[in-house]
């Protein structure tokens, strides 16, 4: 993963300000490519294992199709209500599919950590609940910037 915030470096998050950050916040909005070039942003709930971000997307989403044709993904996850509150990051790469697609809880090592944390984080459950209609997406990022307002001095 590469830091590429050349302006901000005082706001930015250290790597563990950030790791709490994404760890404890729930909702993101995940930005793709459609094949004519125009953007579409979606809301998602998301898990952070620390290294990468788990999204768990409706198959039949415009979002999924999209990906399957351009994997670049660009993520904001975001939080603050006052200016001096505002504190963010911006994920970027390419998404990776991961397990079946639609997921119906066949056994997969690799999500088996995520499927944990996120079945705690939204469901207050140990195991996830698979409805047929949704699969992971994985975003191990390229790029992250980030930004905490909270650190500008107060006057």
């Amino acid at each position: 993963m590469t830091v590429t915030q050349r302006r901000g470096r005082r706001i930015m998050m250290t790597p563990a300000e950030l790791d709490a950050f994404l760890t404890e916040q729930r909702t993101c909005r995940v930005a793709t490519v459609s094949a004519d070039g125009r953007p579409h942003i979606s809301a998602l709930w998301f898990a952070w294992d620390g290294t990468a971000l788990w999204l768990y997307s409706l198959t039949r989403s415009r979002r999924w199709a999209e990906l399957s044709g351009d994997p670049r993904l660009a993520v904001i996850v975001d939080d603050g209500h006052d200016y001096g509150e505002l504190r963010g990051a911006e994920l970027s790469g390419e998404a990776a599919f991961v397990g079946e697609a639609p997921r119906s809880g066949a056994p997969c090592p690799e999500l088996d950590a995520p499927e944990r944390m996120f079945a705690a984080k939204y469901f207050g459950l140990d195991a996830m609940p698979h409805d047929g209609r949704h699969a992971w997406l994985r975003l191990i990022p390229d790029t992250v910037s980030s930004w905490d307002f909270r650190k500008l001095p107060q006057g």
